[in-house]
């Protein structure tokens, strides 16, 4: 096998920064969260190469931050992510499953399918990306909070809640990730506006959900969200640029 197969550095760089994430004190993620991170790592730049990389990186770098915020007060309230914000496998495919669906896929379609693709992959964690920051946000800094289907005043942290400071956090993060994919050649230009736009669409949907849903349906758990979630903003990304493909 040559050192230059993605597969062979993919294994080797992510083997490398799993031993340093074990070894350095502060752990972001569970020991099983290492090891499914590993896997998620390996077949991300096996698919999509460090520019791919990238984009799931800066989301979990940034994402891991963000929910960090305010931490104490959250915990004291009872609202804070279990376990100090460290994430497990269930987390970690909550959140990033639809992405790598669409990372895998792109080994089995033609050039213009994997641009699309590509998209829903970015779009993917720019819904994510937006519903983590504004959620944390709203949850540290939210002056009102109001529930989405009623605009009734409820307390921070409720399902389906959402606040002003957290929305515009939540589209800044989305944009910031897109902009990053553009930045490296992810995307296009008009993929940024399409990934906020989508992650707008997508985070709404999920307060929907949450309020209407989630507290009905024992099924229906956090990650299980996040997958649909993500799956919306994806899939709304890649559908208005496939429209758009269809009229020009």
């Amino acid at each position: 096998m040559e050192i230059t197969n993605s597969w062979f550095i993919a294994n080797g760089l992510n083997s490398l920064l799993i031993v340093i994430a074990l070894i350095v004190p502060k752990k972001l993620l569970t020991i099983a969260g290492y090891f499914h991170a590993w896997v998620l790592g390996i077949l991300v730049w096996g698919t999509l190469g460090w520019q791919g990389y990238t984009v799931i990186m800066f989301y979990f770098l940034v994402g891991s931050a963000v929910t960090r915020i305010g931490i104490a007060e959250k915990e004291a309230a009872g609202i804070a992510e279990k376990r100090s914000g460290m994430r497990g496998p269930e987390n970690i495919w909550g959140s990033a499953l639809i992405a790598i669906l669409c990372a895998l896929m792109t080994l089995f379609f033609d050039s213009s399918w994997q641009e699309l693709l590509i998209l829903g992959y970015v779009a993917s964690f720019s819904t994510k990306l937006s519903d983590t920051t504004a959620s944390e946000i709203g949850k540290a800094y939210g002056k009102s909070t109001f529930l989405i289907t009623t605009f009734k005043p409820v307390p921070r942290g409720t399902e389906g809640a959402v606040s002003l400071e957290g929305t515009l956090a939540g589209v800044i993060a989305s944009g910031v990730i897109a902009l990053l994919a553009w930045g490296i050649g992810l995307i296009n230009l008009a993929g940024v506006f399409l990934c906020i736009f989508s992650a707008f669409i997508a985070t709404s949907l999920e307060s929907l959900i949450g309020a209407t849903l989630q507290e009905k349906s024992d099924w229906m758990t956090n990650e299980v969200v996040n997958v649909f979630n993500t799956f919306i903003g994806a899939f709304v990304a890649i559908f208005a640029a496939w429209g758009w493909t269809q009229f020009i």
